[in-house]
């Protein structure tokens, strides 16, 4: 099956009374237009999007097709992450320039000082040299949250 096109959301009201066939999709695949994949329930896919996902980037419970009662929704899966607290909000603007050096993508966290940042040990120990607080976590990464993404291919 050809999926060419995120039609909703598992949450929006027409896919109500369907069931749902997940597809992972890792969090660093979220912004790429090509995917051959399998389902939760075995089913052979091939995800073909255009250009526009590219800055959108795939998110939780899109969904990219249906068939009988059965829509084809996008999971994607929990990673290793590090969770950054940081007590003294003058070091913000420095942990920021730093993850954003590095190229690495981060997320808001659950409050204003909180920020999280793919799991890399150099990244770690940096962060930790600054004197703040961070911990490794497996963490579900939502997009909606991005602050910053370095998914896409960089040139200088």
């Amino acid at each position: 099956m050809i999926l060419e096109k995120i039609i909703g959301n598992v949450n929006d009201l027409e896919f109500a009374n369907k069931k749902v066939d997940y597809v992972d999709i890792e969090w660093h695949e979220a912004f790429k237009k090509l995917h051959k994949k399998v389902s939760k329930n075995g089913l052979e896919v091939g995800i073909k999007l255009d250009n526009n996902i590219l800055t959108r980037g795939l998110k939780q419970g899109d969904v990219l097709g249906v068939y009988d009662d059965t829509v084809i929704a996008v999971n994607i899966p929990p990673a290793k992450a590090l969770v950054i607290n940081v007590d003294d909000s003058s070091l913000i603007p420095k942990l920021c320039y730093e993850i954003g050096n590095k190229h690495a993508t981060l997320f808001r966290g659950d409050n204003d000082n909180q920020f999280i940042t793919i799991f890399d040990e150099p990244m770690k120990a940096m962060i930790e040299k600054l004197g703040i607080s961070v911990e490794e976590k497996v963490v579900k990464f939502d997009f909606d949250k991005s602050i910053s993404s370095s998914i896409n291919a960089h040139h200088h």
